[in-house]
């Protein structure tokens, strides 16, 4: 039996989803009266489709060339067919490039005890980010870890206020060092608080920044270091990237710049109780090699889920299927 939240996260996505979904819709007016003579007319229409939903020009072409073939064979003779080939393919984006596991947080050795586990948490300003520590931190916790939270926004004294009072409400330790003047000080700081009290999870917060801000940036870099540097240097590592599903391709964008300054291990999709534009998270996913890890659903602390492709791509799609 689904639980009542599971029932309202699904609510929440498939409503975040819907202006894809009203896009998408077309297809099944496209498919309804399909036949072969039509057929390349047929795939090109349905790339422009995705184009207008906001996969990006490549993971289009993509998306249609896994179906293409199997159309020009016979295999898929009608509309309907057409239409699960489509959802299969756009599936299988989100999927193949993964190793089982890879969608959890430190899939090697998550079972290891007495073994301190970091993820550093970057993205640029009002996409999520503090929420996001705050969710991840409650979800932790609630599975049985010790958490410390470093607040190592050494840039603006509200995000740190904020991280404090996420913080508090899941349990976790935090951690703030008011006299640093770099976020890697707290980051370092933080890592000793966690390895001395033996906590499981260290979560660290970063300054948001803008991805064309070569400074800031830079100290993504030296944030990295200062991990090797300290108690946690062999510790088991994730660099999350908070996207949010409203920007459209802008994520695309995101993803690059952040992945050329630090080695991005999975992202956090938020906003997806808003008017998503699901497309994009194909292509980041597609062109970047990137798992998306959990999804944000809503404002409250509980509204982290983690990422169901088979769920999403349902969400993209109208319930009404072509007969």
């Amino acid at each position: 039996m689904v639980s009542e939240k599971g029932k309202r996260d699904w609510e929440r996505l498939t409503k975040g989803t819907s202006a894809t979904r009203e896009n998408l819709k077309v297809i099944d007016e496209l498919l309804l009266f399909y036949n072969l003579e039509e057929s390349e007319g047929v795939l090109e229409e349905l790339e422009e489709l995705l184009l207008v939903s906001d996969f990006g020009p490549a993971t289009a072409v993509k998306v249609v060339d896994g179906i293409r073939q199997d159309v020009l064979d016979g295999v898929l003779k009608n509309g309907k067919e057409i239409r699960a080939a489509l959802k299969a393919s756009i599936l299988n984006v989100l999927t193949q490039q993964f190793a089982e596991g890879e969608e959890t947080l430190w899939p090697a050795t998550m079972e290891g005890e007495g073994v301190t586990k970091v993820a550093m948490v970057v993205g640029v300003n009002g996409g999520g980010k503090t929420t996001s520590i705050g969710k991840l931190a409650r979800r932790l916790t609630e599975d049985g870890n010790s958490v410390v939270v470093g607040a190592c926004d050494t840039f603006r004294a509200a995000a740190v206020d904020q991280l404090k009072v996420w913080s508090d409400r899941s349990g976790a330790e935090f951690v703030f060092d008011s006299d640093a003047q770099k976020p890697s000080a707290v980051l370092y700081k933080a890592a000793e608080v966690a390895h001395s009290t033996g906590a499981t999870v260290l979560l660290a917060d970063t300054s948001g920044r803008l991805q064309n801000k070569k400074n800031l940036m830079l100290e993504l870099e030296k944030m990295d270091k200062a991990l090797d540097k300290g108690p946690l240097a062999n510790c088991q590592r994730e660099i999350l990237l908070v996207l949010d599903a409203t920007t459209g391709l802008n994520m695309l964008s995101q993803a690059r710049e952040f992945s050329k300054c630090v080695d991005v291990t999975g992202i956090i999709l938020t906003k997806l109780d808003s008017t998503a534009r699901g497309g994009c998270v194909v292509s980041v996913v597609d062109e970047m090699g990137i798992p998306v890890k959990y999804v944000g659903v809503g404002e409250g602390i509980d509204d982290m889920q983690p990422f169901d492709p088979e769920g999403f791509v349902e969400a993209l799609f109208d319930e009404t299927l072509i007969t």
